[in-house]
């Protein structure tokens, strides 16, 4: 990550506040999240009926147990949402345990100090460009130096993907504050492979499966994380540890 990327970082914080919203956080406050992942995971994509949605809002048995996150722009928008599942007992009982599950062999961490990164969904107005995926992110584009203002958005071009790696701070910040230690994810491999271009570098724990979309489970271990990231990022380092 050159130089230029780690100043455009900072325009995560310009351009949006980012909040974490805690495990007892009332329903009312939660709704536009959940709103944005309907229009993502139900209308959009058709992962999920939307028929089970009558409310128009997507709402599954894991969010009681789940820290959720969320992005908002200057127009006070909810532009981007992601939760930690958190464990509900000393078992690791994940949603991708069921639907993307680690290969054999796997030697399983303390779930009391692991969650699952789930329900990422970045509003469509933030992945225009060609090449864009789901989740805003954009392997030909994070190669490029950040140039002039978007002109979908109007904020600066930073190539890099903000609204992603804001809510990964706030999950990191959330984690490290709370005796997290693991993490557990379902994703597709452009978002894996943008994430270690930052440094950000979660390993393969199993096969491909379809869960919403071709996906693999992955695990990420924030102490070796953040030994990787001193040695060889600690501008990004710096910038996840930064008061919010």
């Amino acid at each position: 990550m050159s130089s230029a990327h780690a100043h455009a970082l900072q325009g995560v914080d310009r351009y949006f506040y980012l909040r974490c919203h805690g495990i007892a956080a009332p329903e009312a406050e939660l709704q536009d999240l959940y709103r944005l992942r309907y229009a993502i995971y139900c209308e959009e994509c058709g992962f999920l009926p939307a028929a089970d949605y009558p409310d128009g809002m997507e709402i599954d048995s894991f969010d009681p147990y789940s820290v959720q996150f969320s992005a908002v722009n200057e127009a006070k928008e909810v532009v981007g949402t992601s939760r930690l599942v958190l464990a509900r007992s000393d078992e690791a009982d994940f949603p991708l345990m069921s639907h993307c599950a680690p290969g054999e062999g796997f030697e399983v961490p303390p779930a009391r100090e692991s969650a699952e990164v789930s329900r990422l969904a970045v509003n469509r107005k933030y992945r225009r460009r060609k090449g864009d995926t789901l989740f805003g992110v954009n392997e030909d584009e994070i190669r490029k130096e950040p140039g002039a203002k978007d002109e979908v958005t109007g904020e600066r071009r930073s190539n890099a993907p903000l609204l992603v790696l804001g809510l990964y701070r706030e999950m990191y910040c959330y984690s490290r504050e709370n005796g997290i230690r693991y993490w557990y994810a379902a994703m597709e491999g452009s978002l894996a492979r943008v994430l270690k271009f930052f440094g950000f570098n979660f390993v393969p724990i199993g096969p491909q499966h379809d869960y919403y979309g071709p996906v693999r489970p992955y695990l990420g271990d924030l102490d070796v994380l953040e030994a990787q990231l001193k040695a060889s990022n600690p501008d990004l380092l710096a910038w996840f540890q930064s008061p919010l």
